[in-house]
């Protein structure tokens, strides 16, 4: 065996880049993909059928940053081990209404080049058969069909690869290259700054809202005129002009709308988009009262000017240099945007 993966008393054994072992124990069978509500790049897959192969799942949901950034090494592994008896497996599980939208799901798959085969799970059927709680989420499944290994969220990435290798061997593959991917992801792949991350996940919908700190008592389900604050505090946020906050998002209402954050973090996102299909919005954003310049992320040019066409995570913010606290302010220059919530890298 190789000094990265060995086996003792007949249980798998990985390590991890300390060089600790962590033993492979048996957590369960792989449960059913049956209640799945459709598939993408392939035929249904069954847990049965599946036998003799090493099974990688990945829940996930296209709008999930920490998936986004997750995302470069399942691809990677799904290329590097297919043929050597690896099935990776999507099970994507959706947080918003619209990405239960099958066609949605599958522009995102053609978009991020995902090949390998997807489940749709809008009933979270699958998601409940795992008792699963996370996006990202990893399982990891020997070829009697156990799982073995799972991790949930972002990193540990070399030990999850080091258990394919582990399993594939197992399974009875020859010749499997024990050197791990190596990757330089870009865009929305790229690794979040964490020494410099001190923002959180903030949604606007009324059913999740933290972090406002609107002078005016906020109105929920209804349309209303807030006023702008004269100041946020760290992870603060406020709308201005005509909102309405409904449970899954801040609707704006006319050309007017506008919203601000004061954050800590090298990249600004919002998953949000059009209120109506085939509708465009377009958009301005400004840091510090200026146009980003070239803080500005991958959806928007360095005046700050962008569109919504769709729903989906947007890049507003990509900040070089040194992070400090910045006032984030977007304007939209139509009526008719939906914004779900903001995240940070």
């Amino acid at each position: 065996m190789s000094d990265i993966v060995s086996s003792i008393a007949g249980r798998s054994v990985a390590h991890r880049p300390d060089g600790e072992p962590v033993l492979l124990s048996i957590e369960g069978q792989l449960p059913s993909f049956e209640g799945g509500t459709g598939w993408l790049n392939s035929a249904p897959l069954s847990s049965e059928g599946l036998k003799g192969r090493v099974v990688l799942i990945n829940f996930w949901t296209y709008t999930c940053i920490n998936w986004l950034r997750s995302l470069p090494y399942v691809r990677a592994w799904d290329v590097k081990y297919r043929n050597q008896g690896l099935t990776s497996i999507g099970v994507h599980t959706p947080e918003f209404g619209f990405e239960r939208d099958i066609d949605n799901v599958a522009a995102a798959v053609r978009d991020m080049d995902i090949e390998y085969p997807i489940v749709l799970d809008s009933g979270y059927a699958i998601w409940r058969a795992f008792k699963n709680h996370y996006w990202p989420a990893v399982y990891i499944a020997d070829g009697h069909g156990r799982i073995r290994y799972h991790h949930f969220g972002e990193g540990e990435y070399a030990m999850a690869e080091m258990v394919v290798q582990q399993l594939l061997m197992e399974a009875g593959a020859n010749f499997v290259d024990l050197a791990l991917v190596s990757l330089a992801p870009i865009g929305l792949e790229l690794a979040a700054d964490w020494s410099n991350l001190r923002s959180p996940e903030t949604y606007l919908g009324s059913s999740r809202i933290t972090g406002s700190a609107s002078p005016d008592r906020l109105r929920f389900g209804e349309p209303h005129d807030y006023t702008a604050p004269t100041r946020l505090d760290l992870n603060q946020w406020a709308p201005s002009g005509n909102w309405t906050l409904a449970p899954h998002a801040a609707l704006s209402s006319r050309s007017d709308a506008r919203i601000s954050y004061r954050f800590h973090a090298r990249d600004l996102h919002l998953v949000m988009g059009p209120a109506s299909p085939d509708a465009r919005v377009p958009f301005r954003v400004l840091l510090d009262g200026e146009p980003p310049g070239t803080a500005h992320g991958d959806d928007v040019d360095a005046s700050g000017n962008g569109s919504l066409t769709d729903q989906r995570l947007h890049q507003l913010i990509r900040q070089p240099g040194t992070i400090t606290d910045r006032v984030f302010e977007i304007e939209f220059l139509d009526s008719g945007a939906e914004v779900y919530y903001f995240t940070f890298g």
